[in-house]
């Protein structure tokens, strides 16, 4: 499985930013997807996660309200849409995959490289 982020950048406090994951590899509908991310000099975190159906997801209590994680089949497409973004978002966002994670928050076998999202005050 390999696993492609994009659409990181610089954007200001009160801004949006839509990251997008490709997947390829493995059929995207037999995958629980989510976002991790990890700010400088901190461990990484959950943010949100997406049932393989679609009917599920789960989000971190931090982002709550203001980022919304979706899934394409079409595309074979995960993304995490980001709103009301704050300077403390800052941080490399990773999209993960895996077939049966352990945990919603952890265990997921494949994972990006990552894309930086920065937020300015």
């Amino acid at each position: 499985v390999q696993l492609l982020e994009v659409g990181g950048g610089l954007v200001q406090a009160g801004g949006s930013r839509s990251l997008p994951c490709s997947v390829s590899g493995r059929i995207f509908t037999i995958l629980s997807m989510a976002w991790f991310r990890q700010a400088p000099g901190k461990e990484r975190e959950f943010v949100a996660a997406i049932s393989r159906t679609g009917e599920k997801t789960v989000y971190a209590d931090s982002v709550k309200g203001r980022f919304t994680i979706s899934r394409d089949e079409g595309k074979n497409t995960e993304y995490l849409q980001m709103n009301s973004l704050k300077p403390e978002d800052t941080a490399v966002y990773y999209c993960a995959a895996d077939l049966s994670p352990a945990n919603y928050s952890y265990g997921y076998e494949y994972w990006g490289q990552g894309t930086p999202v920065t937020v300015s005050s």
